[in-house]
């Protein structure tokens, strides 16, 4: 069985490239299925899409990268030879390290941070969910999570994590002499946007909006940091009363214009806005960080800020990594077990059909009267000469090699005294 991963990330890929590759989560069960139908032999998969990531893992009786690949590239509407130069491919143990790497927040922007086990978790339950996870891959992701457990146990690598949602009020910190004087909008209302709207309640600010699509979950996080809601569509006509605006959705397309921005400065008397997009894709135009008295952040301009505290954490760093070497040599041990899984079963059944004669054979001769310690000592020899009976045949073959190997087989697998 091979298990073979492809991926791009904050790493290997610009941001518009990534939010090419962007899926959100109801799209993952037909992604999956359209992926192991374009492959040979329908393999095991699993699809992992954050605003950092995308990486499809796969297990089946040989890799297919390229054929996967070239899947991606169409999907995305690019070509091969473009992802490739962004992306990685990696197989069989090295693919096991990326994924407990990812799971553990070792290849994360932020180092140690935890949303991105979540992420992996919900993005197995939707694999499941479309029939595309078999045991190699189930294996691959449960020890994965053993893996992260024991990492964020045992290490000291997320204690000093700065988050997205923490990096952002540093930034506005910087801009904003005082925060409790800035009126903050939040564009959306997912897990993000709750994290992000969660360090900004903690500053006390001015005012405190949600928009979103729709108003039932956004009055939830309204309710909740003590703020108003608004729907999506009065954002234009707003957009001027705020300071800082905060937007993650999963919108494939931009949802705040250069148009609307401008009007919006130009009703604020040029006063600076403050502006954070965390969407892949984008839910801000990139032309609107041109806009003098605009100050513009997406993720990627988020990673300067989240990477100065990682020097406080590398010593964790390797004791991470080695309870990632750990978990790799268990899972490659396991997978190379699978191989003989086969045989051991065609081993099984070719015992069960011996003891099965025997014991017919017993009945029969129990049923005449025969004595039971007779016919006990009857089936247990006939038995032992069915199973010797392959290794005695080695050992009177006329070849002496075969003799030999034989010879050593037997000593191996019959006369070792230690058990």
């Amino acid at each position: 069985m091979a298990v073979w991963a492809l991926g791009i990330n904050h790493t290997t890929a610009p941001l518009d490239l990534r939010g090419r590759f962007a899926f959100a989560m109801d799209q993952i069960e037909p992604t999956l299925r359209g992926l192991r139908e374009s492959l040979s032999r329908q393999p095991e998969a699993a699809l992992i899409s954050t605003c950092n990531r995308t990486e499809i893992y796969c297990a089946g009786d040989k890799p297919e990268l390229e054929h996967t690949l070239d899947w991606l590239a169409h999907s995305g509407g690019v070509s091969p030879a473009l992802l490739r130069s962004h992306s990685y491919t990696l197989e069989n143990g090295h693919a096991a390290r990326h994924a407990f790497r990812v799971a553990s927040g070792l290849d994360s922007m932020v180092l140690g941070e935890p949303q991105i086990l979540g992420q992996l978790k919900d993005a197995v339950r939707a694999a499941e969910a479309a029939g595309a996870l078999g045991t190699t891959l189930s294996q691959l992701f449960q020890r994965s999570f053993a893996v992260a457990k024991e990492v964020r146990t045992s290490t000291e690598i997320g204690a000093h994590s700065i988050s997205m949602a923490a990096a952002a009020v540093r930034l506005a910190g910087q801009l904003f002499e005082d925060l409790s004087d800035v009126r903050v909008l939040f564009v959306g209302a997912g897990e993000m946007i709750e994290l992000c709207a969660t360090h900004f309640a903690a500053k006390n600010p001015k005012q405190l909006a949600i928009a979103n699509r729709t108003l039932e979950r956004g009055e939830k996080l309204a309710t909740r940091f003590g703020g108003e809601v608004m729907r999506l569509a009065d954002l234009p006509d707003r957009l001027h009363e705020f300071d800082a605006v905060i937007s993650c959705t999963a919108s494939t397309l931009p949802i705040i214009g250069l148009g609307a921005v401008e009007r919006a400065l130009k009703r604020r008397k040029r006063r600076p806005m403050f502006m954070v997009d965390l969407a892949v894709p984008r839910d801000i135009e990139p032309e609107v960080k041109a806009l003098e008295d605009i100050y513009l952040y997406t993720v990627d301009d988020l990673a300067g800020v989240v990477q100065t505290a990682q020097a406080s954490r590398q010593a964790a760093v390797a004791q991470a990594e080695a309870i990632v070497d750990a978990g790799v040599q268990s899972f490659m041990h396991w997978v190379d077990q699978r191989g003989s899984v086969p045989l051991i079963q065609q081993l099984n059944a070719q015992a069960d059909e011996w003891r099965a004669g025997e014991i017919v054979r017993a009945r029969k001769l129990l049923a005449k009267g025969e004595d039971v310690d007779a016919v006990l000592e009857a089936l247990s020899k006939g038995l032992t000469q069915k199973m010797l009976h392959g290794a005695m045949a080695e050992l009177h073959a006329g070849d002496a090699t075969a003799r030999e190997r034989a010879s050593t087989a037997i000593q191996h697998f019959f006369l070792r005294k230690e058990r």
